[in-house]
Parts: C-alpha cells; sequence; structure tokens
C-alpha cells in the first residue's frame, strides 16, 4: 500500500526505495484479519522486471486470502508457496516474513520463509525474528512453523528486505549489527522517522546510495 492504513493500538511507519531497475521485486502489506489481529506482510521477489512484479502482487494478494483462512500464519505460507511453485517461472523465488499481532492475546506470531531477520526490541532487550522455512516458489511441499511471542505496550518490530542489510562500502555490507545498533539509536522517534533514519544510515555507510531495492516497515504497539 502507498498509503498504510491507520490501526487502533498500533503505530505503524515505513519506507520504500527502489533500486536501479525499473520494476520492484519488494512489496510490503498490513491489513486487519479481523477486529482482534492485524497483519504486517514484507518479501521480495528474485529478480527485477514486469514478471517480478506481477509474482510480487500476486503473493501480497494471496496472503491477504490465506491469512484469513487459516489461523496460523505458517500454514498461510504453505499455501501460498504450493499455489506459486506450480507456476511456469522456475528462475524466481521468494523470500517473506509474515506477523501477526493479535491484541486479544498480547502477542505476535510469526512465520519467516528465507527472509532476513526481523527484530523485536523490548524492555527487556532485542530479539531476532528469523527463518522459520525455505525460500518460497523451490519446494512445493514445503512445511512451515510459527512462533508466538508475548507482545507488550511499548515494544517495536522491525522489517525489511536485503537490500537494507546488502548496501555496501566496499567488501563490507551493512549487515545486521549496524541495523540492530541503527534502530537503538532512533527508538524513541515516531516510527515513520525512525524506518527513514535507518535507510540514512545505510546510505550513508554505501556512500550515499543503495543498489537493490529498499523496504523498510516498523510497528509499534501503543
Amino acid at each position: 500500500p502507498e498509503e498504510l492504513p491507520d490501526f487502533r493500538g498500533f503505530e505503524i511507519g515505513r519506507v520504500y526505495e527502489a533500486g536501479s531497475g525499473l520494476m520492484a521485486g519488494d512489496f510490503f502489506d498490513v491489513h486487519r484479519i479481523d477486529r482482534f489481529r492485524v497483519a504486517a506482510v514484507i518479501g521480495d521477489v528474485a529478480g527485477h522486471g514486469i514478471e517480478s512484479s506481477i509474482t510480487a502482487f500476486q503473493a501480497k494478494y494471496l496472503l491477504r486470502v490465506f491469512l484469513r483462512q487459516f489461523r496460523d500464519p505458517a500454514q498461510a505460507l504453505e499455501e501460498l508457496n504450493a499455489q506459486l511453485a506450480e507456476s511456469e517461472r522456475t528462475e524466481e523465488f521468494i523470500s517473506a516474513c509474515v506477523v501477526v499481532f493479535d491484541t486479544e492475546a498480547g502477542t505476535l506470531r510469526y512465520t519467516s520463509a528465507g527472509h532476513p531477520a526481523a527484530f523485536l526490541f523490548k524492555e527487556d532487550g532485542t530479539r531476532a525474528l528469523r527463518s522459520t522455512g525455505p525460500l518460497l516458489m523451490l519446494d512445493p511441499a514445503a512445511s512451515y512453523f510459527s512462533r508466538e511471542i508475548e507482545m507488550e505496550s511499548g515494544d517495536l518490530v522491525v522489517l525489511y528486505t536485503d537490500g537494507l542489510a546488502e548496501a555496501r562500502s566496499g567488501e563490507q555490507l551493512f549487515g545486521e549489527e549496524r541495523i540492530v545498533r541503527a534502530i537503538e539509536r532512533n527508538l524513541a522517534s515516531p516510527v515513520d522517522v525512525l524506518c527513514k533514519s535507518l535507510l540514512d544510515a545505510a546510505k550513508d555507510f554505501a556512500g550515499g546510495s543503495i543498489n537493490d531495492d529498499t523496504a523498510i516497515l516498523a510497528i509499534r504497539r501503543d
């Protein structure tokens, strides 16, 4: 979505910057599943061009459908993978991370298909939300699992695509440690400001620009 809707109980920020390709393979989405649950999705289709953009659109749309159909986001990923793996686009694959926030239970449940680690920032420390299954579109029978974590007021989740972590300065990558440090410097900021500051930190590290598409999504519980 170009403009993210407002969701009571959450502060949501995002930033997206296109790489050198004309059409993007990165995608993200935030939508309400039901009265108590909100889903945040981020993903990256390998490659550039119109086909990658079409696949990204399909994945985003189908995830909306499957996240309403299945309570466990891992099941939604399995269904998405089974459908997309049957396509004839054998050169494509997708990484994706899905986080479902449940305001009634006070939890988040996440699943990740080979996607770069998201990060959960809590008062007592930082937790990496790492992959729980393989990349999508490689094996139609692939299985995924989800993890549930307590989420309290003030907790923050940051998701991003690999363009951020792979920003380069010579042979060095921006990487997870710099991502976490850049976020921790801006934890008190509004989430939109935090997202932009994180992107700017990666661009500064890389000498002013990043070659790949980069999407960042931040969700803080009020």
